[in-house]
């Protein structure tokens, strides 16, 4: 029987980082590690129970209104087209996948993972931005470069979409955000596919779907905009919450564009406390869990959320998550209306 999901958390406390970027040290990565009371996580939500269906036949989800999120712990080729089928998706036209290309030494997608499903449309383009923190994708040749190495190159098109410049889009209901600024080929698609790599991360907390779509998408002059939380300020010494609360804005803008012709697929494994983004990231201390699919992405970031605190063995990515006050992104992303954070849980599995 299908059982419903809400989730309902509440963030415990914060710690606004003083300076704090993608390429962190390992002390900061140990900041990040030490939110605990008698060796003990200090909880962050109350009554948040996930559920997964337990039965074939509960594959189709109830007519709640609560949007669906399909799940799968195959992490595999295989295990990625099923997720995909099972959304019954039918994109058109020029068609994106979005997803990091990732900085060298990271746990960027593997192309043995993700290349039959890239491969699948017709004529796919793998679509990214330049950084706006240095690193060895800030330039756009140097980036074509890293495509080229991590093998995208061989399973699809890649465009560096702000190899261009920069287009503007209107961001409605946001309190920090009015515009947010993506690649200028951003346009040129019909239908983006988010494939992200769910994982730490030493600003946000973790990154996943709207990460992907907002940060991700954003040009490099985006990506200084939202981390300044739309001052046009330093991009490491803002106010934390103004540049969560930008990243669920801007997220909302890259999908009131595309109005409905985008879905969201997360994988979860290699669970570093650490971003692609980060070249020397920390090794994983907790299991692989699956891959998960939805078509809104606030649901799908928050049952990758809600299942790394059910782990048993995810104490340092939720000592991450809360030490960077992460959840608040899921909070302004379902105020401003990007997505909901109560949601169906089914496994295609059972």
């Amino acid at each position: 029987m299908r059982r419903k999901i809400l989730s309902l958390l509440m963030v415990a406390g914060m710690m606004v980082l003083s300076v704090a970027g993608c390429g962190q040290t390992g002390e900061d990565r140990d900041a990040g590690n030490q939110v605990q009371e008698n060796g003990q996580s200090v909880p962050s939500q109350e009554n948040n129970v996930v559920q997964v269906s337990d039965s074939a036949e509960s594959t189709v989800p109830e007519n709640t209104g609560a949007p669906v999120v399909y799940m799968t712990t195959d992490i595999s080729s295989d295990g990625l087209m099923a997720i995909y089928e099972a959304l019954g998706a039918s994109p058109s036209g020029n068609i994106a996948i979005k997803l990091s290309t990732g900085e060298p030494g990271s746990n960027y997608l593997r192309t043995d993972l993700i290349g039959d499903f890239v491969m699948s449309f017709d004529n796919p383009t793998i679509v990214e931005c330049n950084t706006a923190y240095g690193g060895s994708r800030a330039n756009t040749a140097m980036h074509y470069q890293v495509a080229e190495d991590h093998g995208y190159t061989a399973i699809a098109n890649v465009d560096i979409m702000d190899e261009n410049g920069s287009m503007t889009l209107q961001v409605i209901g946001g309190d920090n955000l009015t515009e947010n600024y993506v690649g200028a080929n951003f346009a040129n698609y019909d239908y983006y596919v988010i494939l992200s790599h769910f994982k730490g991360h030493a600003m946000a907390g973790f990154g996943g779907a709207i990460k992907n779509i907002s940060i991700g998408i954003a040009s490099s002059e985006g990506k200084a905009h939202i981390h300044s939380g739309g001052t046009g300020g330093s991009m490491w010494g803002g106010d934390q919450d103004a540049f969560l609360e930008s990243m669920a804005e801007a997220g909302k803008s890259v999908a009131d564009y595309l109005d409905g012709n985008i879905l969201y697929i997360n994988v979860m494994n290699r669970l570093s406390v650490d971003c692609d983004c980060d070249g020397n990231p920390s090794e994983p201390d907790m299991h692989d869990i699956g891959i998960l699919a939805s078509f809104d992405p606030v649901a799908l970031d928050q049952a990758c959320v809600d299942l790394v605190y059910e782990a048993e063995d995810g104490q340092s990515l939720i000592n991450r998550i809360e030490s960077r006050n992460g959840l608040h992104t899921l909070e302004q992303a379902e105020k401003i209306g990007l997505g909901s954070r109560e949601y169906q849980l089914v496994n295609i599995d059972d």
